[in-house]
Formats: C-alpha cells, structure tokens, sequence
C-alpha cells in the first residue's frame, strides 16, 4: 500500500513561532515502508532549547495570571481542532509509529479526551477550607503552578501521552518546554499546531525536537522548576538523579513487565481475548503491555489452545491497511532488539509455543516481529529466562503455569516493576486476594492489562513509578505546590 503524500516539514515552535531546526537533518520514515519519508527537517540545537526555556519563563507569571477557566478554554478549542482531523492525524501516526489505522485514530481521540478534561478544570476544587482552633480565623490551602515544565516523551503514544503531561501542566498554570522522541516527531508537531491554533500565548508551549541528549540539558537549566518524562527506566533514573541534584521535582513514568493472571474457573473466552488485546495490540509496544502470563495448570491447556487460535487469525503487515491486526515496531533497530531477546530466551529454555507470520515480502531486518509465545521451563530457571525479567517492548508473550493461586499472585509480584496486572476469576474473594497482594499501580479484573482512562490516576508501584501519579486529580500534585493561607481580619469596628 503504497503512500504518496510528500514528506512533511519538520519545525521547532519557540516563543511563539515555529522555525527551522539548527542541528543536524533527521528524517522519520515509515517503518512498515523504510524507503517511504514521513517527515523531514533539522533538529533543534542546544541554543535553540535555552531559548524555549527563556521563552517559557518569560511567559510563565502571565500565564499563571489568567483564570484557570479561560486557560482551559484553549485546551477544549485545541480538542475540538484534534477531533476534526482523527482521521488524518490517525494515518499519520500509522505511517510514522507503526500502530494499525484504528488504533491511531483511537489514539487522536483520546488525545482530545485528555484536553477535554483537562479543559474544564476550572468547575472543580481549586483548594481546600479547614477550621482554624482560633476565632476569626480560616485555614486555606491554595495551589499555585511550579513555573517552567519539562516535558519529555516517548514514541510509542506520539500524542496521547505528551497531551496527558501537557494539558495538565498548562491548565494549573505552568509554561512548558516538550522535548518529544525523535523518531515520531510529525505527531508532536500536530499537536503543538493544535494548542497554538487555539491560541495558546506565545512562550507558553515551546517544542524543540532533537536527541535524547537535549532532555539532560533541559533537565540541568537553572531556569526549569519541573520535568515529567515517560520512558526507559535508565534513562528515567539517570533524569530523577539529575533533578534530585538540582533540587527539581522529577515525575518518571518507566517500565513494566506486567502479569495476566487466568485462574481456575476464569471466564476463558474472555482471558483469551483480553490477555491477546493486551500482549499484542500497538506491537506490545506500550508499558502497560501483558508481557507475563500466568496460568492456573488445571486451565492452561485450554486456555492456551483458545488464545493461539485467535492469535492464529491475527494478520501482520502495513498498519494502513484497515485489515491488518498488528503493525511493526517503531523500527528495524527495534524489532532486532526484540528478536535478539527471543534468542536468548530460548537459549535459556523457553519453548516457542506460538509464532506467528510477517509479511512475505518483509526482510529480516526489517521493523516486522511475529506474535510470539514463549512458554517457560518449570522451577528457578523460568525466573532466570530474560523472558521473564527484561522488558522486550515488542509481541512477545512468556507463559508459566502455576500449581495454585497463591503461586500465581506471587509470580506476578517477582520483579522490579510493579506498573500493572490483570486477574481474570469469578471468585470475588480471589478478586480480593489480588487487591490486597498485588503490589501494582493499576489493577484489571477481567480486562486487559493495558489501559487507563484520564479521570483516574495512572503509575506504577515499585521501581516502575517516579514522584506523584499522572492523570485525573492525581495530576495537580505534581504540577502544583500549596500555599497554606491562615486567614484573619481585623476587630470589627
């Protein structure tokens, strides 16, 4: 399915302007067609952040200055403008990321859902009132922005997730500098051309695209009072220890290797479908993904034997074509990654249960990895087998079979990360076991691993999570500080 739409013009928005990058060419191609150019432009240079910082600063006591209502009036203009361009915007985000067409539509949607929330923050709690033990006075507890955000993002929600750090972060009154991953730049663009369209103040939002080297300068500028990232957990750790230096609040959202948990009498029509959604929906590229699967013996067999059939009807090829069930991973360099991690794995004694097909034409190097079911060996080694500790981000599947409940909630506890788990019972005391003994920020009963709405807090328990959770309420933790007020009057004349 050949596409073509001419490259589109890659640009910096500093200040209130977009110009050209001052650093080196980058090109974003599309990785189901390698020789197909997305986008195409110059990178930012370091001069170029400083001065999307300086900008932000100098914007950020007028910003903070205008009413919370009308700041979220721009972000509802900004939804309306994402809502009316899905499908476009959807496509794009197929061709430069890799997502089949309906979850990129899906993904420009909810990125418009997230500034509709956040748009009308201003109907809700802006602070709180407590009783003073003294007559004549009240207690307030006001909130107030932090001043100039860092934004940094990864590629695999190009514009969902920068809208769920963005969109708060602005309507609490913040200025902010987004740095966004540089292999899915076009969609930061579009949505930056949104905000700016529905007038957003010039400084208030600057993006400057580049190197992962740009967000340690950003993180190192005396004149950031914030960073939010989402990404690697090295790369988040080294980002908190630069800010922790710094005396910066750093708000990380980082890795996963999250368990589905089928136990006995689960509804398995149901498991299957939903452990496959959320294994293998995005080319399991995303940090919610199900990535463990943990199975009661009594049940494995069938439940295995349901999910490889449906995944035996998934279709692998250019997420473009609206039949395609998986794309590729972001890209070639990616998709070896995850093939090596499947070597190692069975060299350290995963069987291949399943394995699915690319597309003929696709070579191996290409960006395409097959949906693939790895089955463990029993006892201490399935603990040791990469498949089981590392995080692939790619279709990739580690199943072991658990001789009792208790077995299973204590496997899908082993790890360093603690972001999300799925229990698939109908035993409402099981339910409960799992509440009280998972160690997760996000729990699924009887849903797919992956997933989160706006209105609720989202991050990881353990080493998965970073400062304050993201989303919903949660959000204003991090994005501002109180002010106690402990208000009196005169004496009455």
């Amino acid at each position: 399915m050949a596409n073509n739409t001419p490259a589109a013009a890659l640009r910096q928005f500093i200040a209130g302007k977009w110009e050209d990058g001052e650093a080196a060419r980058l090109s974003s191609a599309n990785p189901a067609r390698p020789q197909e150019t997305v986008a195409e432009g110059n990178q930012a240079s370091v001069e170029q952040l400083k001065q999307a910082v300086a900008a932000a600063s100098d914007a950020a006591r007028s910003w903070a200055a205008v009413p919370m209502h009308e700041r979220g009036a721009v972000l509802l203009r900004a939804a309306a403008l994402l809502e009316g361009s899905a499908d476009e915007l959807g496509l794009e985000l197929a061709r430069e990321e890799g997502k089949t067409l309906a979850e990129g539509r899906g993904e420009v949607a909810r990125a418009a859902q997230i500034l509709r929330y956040y748009g009308n923050e201003g109907d809700r709690s802006a602070g709180e009132i407590f009783s003073s033990p003294r007559r004549g006075e009240q207690i307030l507890v006001v909130r107030k922005p932090l001043g100039v955000i860092g934004v940094v993002t990864p590629f695999n929600f190009p514009i969902a997730i920068p809208a769920w750090k963005i969109a708060p972060a602005l309507v609490y009154g913040n200025t902010v500098v987004w740095k966004p991953a540089s292999t899915v730049p076009l969609l930061a663009q579009r949505l930056a051309e949104a905000l700016d369209a529905a007038g957003l103040p010039k400084g208030v939002l600057n993006l400057v695209i580049g190197p992962g080297a740009l967000g340690s300068v950003l993180v190192e500028h005396p004149l950031l009072d914030g960073l939010t990232f989402t990404g690697s957990t090295g790369v988040g750790r080294k980002l908190a220890a630069a800010g922790a230096a710094r005396g910066v609040p750093v708000q990380a959202e980082m890795g996963g290797k999250n368990a589905a948990v089928v136990l006995a009498g689960a509804d398995l029509d149901l498991a299957a479908e939903q452990v496959l959604f959320g294994a293998f929906r995005s080319t399991g590229q995303k940090c919610t993904a199900t990535s463990r699967l943990i199975v009661e013996e009594q049940v494995a067999d069938d439940l295995l034997a349901r999910l490889t059939s449906r995944l035996g009807e998934w279709s692998t090829g250019d997420p473009a074509d609206p039949s395609i069930h998986m794309g590729p991973l972001v890209s070639a360099s990616a998709a070896a990654d995850v093939r090596r991690g499947i070597d190692a794995a069975v060299s350290a004694g995963a069987r291949v249960a399943f394995q699915g097909s690319i597309p003929r034409d696709a070579g191996e190097d290409s960006a395409f990895v097959a949906p693939t079911i790895l089955e463990l060996p029993e006892g201490s080694e399935a603990e040791r087998n990469p498949a089981w500790t590392e995080e692939f981000f790619g279709p990739v599947l580690a199943v072991r079979r658990a001789a009792s409940t208790a077995q299973a909630f204590e496997w899908a506890n082993q790890g360093d990360y603690g972001l999300s788990a799925a229990v698939f019972t109908q035993d409402v005391t099981r339910v409960l076991d799992a509440v009280d003994g998972l160690d997760v920020g996000i729990l699924h009963v009887n849903s797919e691993s992956a997933g989160a709405d706006p209105h609720v807090p989202f991050g990881g328990a353990k080493k998965s999570g970073y400062g304050p959770k993201e989303q919903g309420q949660s959000a204003r933790e991090f994005f501002t500080h109180t002010t106690t007020v402990y208000l009196r009057g005169g004496t009455p004349g």
